[in-house]
């Protein structure tokens, strides 16, 4: 049984490596996503392997745990990322002075919520880099709309949507990260998810 695991766990990276290059060799310009969430530095790691100075592009919503900021940090430390940070225009303390904690989903002032803490800056890292390809970490056991993903489709916005990790079982992440000297973060919270099953919003708009 660990012989066949070794063995996956082995063909499951090269896979991602080649579709990686593949979708990088027109020099199209490229960005990852990341919320360095558990498992998240085993995408950043392959993709920076194959093009180490790629911008990566982190919304944070300001309601992160201080796990992970520091998570983060180690892993812009250790992969040599090239962070861009995107917050909402408006601090956490000002929105929550004026409108109390993050609301539920089932809240009518919930959409308006995610637009300001999550769309909004990717719009702004859209402007931005104006990129024609979007790797992205979501796999087809987060919610039910990703596992109707495909691994590779153009989405509304003419962006080439790259998900490598789209069929990585959480064990073959496991095993990655440890066969890399990867850190892992537990300590993971989204307001723009109450609910673990259901979207965000990002991969719903774009």
């Amino acid at each position: 049984m660990s012989s066949d695991l070794f063995a996956l766990n082995t063909q499951r990276p090269a896979e991602a490596l080649a579709l990686i290059g593949d979708c990088l060799r027109s020099g199209e310009p490229a960005i990852v996503t990341s919320n360095f969430r558990p498992f998240a530095a085993v995408m950043l790691h392959l993709v920076t392997r194959v093009a180490p100075d790629i911008p990566v592009v982190w919304m944070d919503s300001g309601y992160n745990s201080a796990e992970t900021y520091r998570h983060a940090e180690a892993l812009r430390r250790q992969l040599g990322l090239k962070l861009h940070v995107y917050t909402p225009r408006r601090t956490r303390a000002r929105r929550e002075a004026l409108e109390g904690p993050p609301p539920g989903a089932d809240d009518p002032r919930f959409d308006a919520f995610v637009h300001e803490v999550k769309l909004e800056p990717f719009e702004r890292a859209l402007a931005e880099f104006r990129p024609k390809i979007w790797f992205n970490g979501v796999r087809a056991s987060d919610t039910a709309q990703r596992a109707a993903m495909e691994q590779v489709a153009r989405n509304a916005d003419g962006i080439l949507k790259v998900a490598p990790l789209l069929h990585w079982t959480s064990r073959e992440l496991h095993h990655y990260l440890q066969q890399n000297g990867l850190p892992n973060n537990w300590d993971y919270v989204d307001p723009t998810k109450p609910d673990p099953a259901q979207e965000c919003g990002l991969h719903v708009a774009h």
